[in-house]
């Protein structure tokens, strides 16, 4: 395979629920030859419109806290500048000078940097397991704490301080909602449920509970779940994200580094792996997402050529009847003449016809190569 021409991830559609960053993602999965599907699952309420962030931010002015945990770097900016909309900025930033401050990895301590303060300490990898552990290394009963919150309640951090003897202050910096046009994560729940996707990536643990959310509302919550269990890889930027879906039996794949940039390499070793390779006809054949790999060459292939052929591949060698790769194709009826004209249409997208052999009366198989599997008729008529 050549993925220096095609990318590694050519021929594989993969979904993105990204709100945020979106852009950056999608970038880099189509730099390495990925179609895209965005479906933003979730929006952001604009920080001014929340009370419940006024109310915390004026009790934490009022009653300063032992230390605050900074989870966000957007969450952090956010915050600072909705005070200062509210006219507390500077009695906010003056509590923090004075509070041991805690930033959640780099991008976190620019934010805390860019406000004019200084962080207590900050771990190398964004990891908010890491934090925790500093805090409880420290000791946290009788302390005050607040946590800045970045769309979700992190019940396992809040507990965890709270068992140590903490009072926890949440502080909820931005809230996420539904988007507010459904279409976009229709489409692409719809097209999870069916298999018409390869991978779903998710950046935030709020997104992928808002999938499942939606897909239980309009029904297919079973079907995407048996699809995100099975042939439809889900990618999650780090453990935290991966939660709702591993509690619902979801197995995930996740990069060391919680950043985009791994989360698209993880994907570019992931999804390759998982096509099918048979030696047929002489070629070599990888059976992607939405095209195939005759050697070095990437062919487009239509989605009934692609049900074909992954009938066929099921059983390599093997004579598959018409009535059976009737039943794959997509809404294809009674009719076995459309066997013919999608298999015709296969040929023509593979570029090499002798792929894939008509066995007269019978129906057609791959042409693998001697050897490498079974099923072979002696003597039959082929063509």
């Amino acid at each position: 395979m050549d993925d220096a021409t095609h990318g590694p991830l050519a021929g594989f559609t993969v979904g993105v629920t990204a709100a945020r960053r979106a852009d950056e993602l999608i970038a880099l999965l189509r730099r390495r030859g990925a179609a895209v599907i965005h479906a933003p699952a979730l929006r952001i309420v604009p920080l001014a419109d929340d009370s419940e962030l006024m109310a915390a931010t004026k009790e934490l002015v009022d009653n300063p806290p032992d230390a605050v945990v900074a989870t966000t770097a957007i969450g952090f900016r956010g915050w600072i500048e909705a005070a200062d909309g509210w006219g507390i900025g500077e009695q906010l930033l003056e509590r923090l000078r004075t509070t041991e401050l805690l930033a959640r990895g780099p991008k976190v301590k620019g934010a805390v940097r860019a406000a004019g303060l200084v962080e207590a300490w900050s771990p190398q990898s964004e990891s908010l397991a890491e934090v925790l552990d500093r805090l409880l290394a420290d000791g946290v009963a009788g302390r005050r704490i607040a946590l800045q919150l970045h769309g979700e309640p992190l019940p396992g951090f809040v507990e965890a301080l709270r068992d140590g003897g903490a009072e926890v202050v949440p502080v909820p910096v931005y809230r996420w909602m539904p988007p507010e046009d459904l279409a976009p994560l229709d489409r692409l729940l719809d097209a999870i449920a069916v298999g018409a996707v390869d991978a779903v990536s998710f950046t935030s643990a709020p997104a992928a509970a808002s999938l499942l959310s939606r897909a239980a509302e309009r029904g297919l919550r079973e079907a995407v779940l048996e699809a995100l269990r099975g042939p439809v890889a889900a990618a999650c930027v780090g453990p935290v994200t991966a939660l709702p879906l591993q509690a619902e039996g979801v197995a995930t794949v996740q990069p060391e580094r919680f950043r985009l940039g791994p989360l698209v390499q993880v994907l570019c070793r992931e999804l390759p792996g998982r096509a099918r390779v048979l030696p047929v006809a002489g070629h070599r054949l990888e059976i992607r997402g939405h095209a195939v790999l005759v050697d070095d060459g990437l062919r487009p292939v239509p989605p009934a050529g692609m049900a074909l052929l992954a009938a066929l591949a099921r059983r390599p060698g093997w004579v598959v009847s018409r009535a059976e790769l009737l039943r794959a194709l997509p809404g294809a009826g009674t009719d076995e003449h459309a066997v013919e004209t999608a298999m015709a249409r296969l040929r023509a997208a593979l570029g090499a016809p002798r792929l894939i052999q008509t066995v007269v009366k019978r129906g057609y198989r791959l042409s693998l190569d001697a050897g490498e599997g079974e099923g072979w008729s002696v003597g039959a008529d082929v063509r």
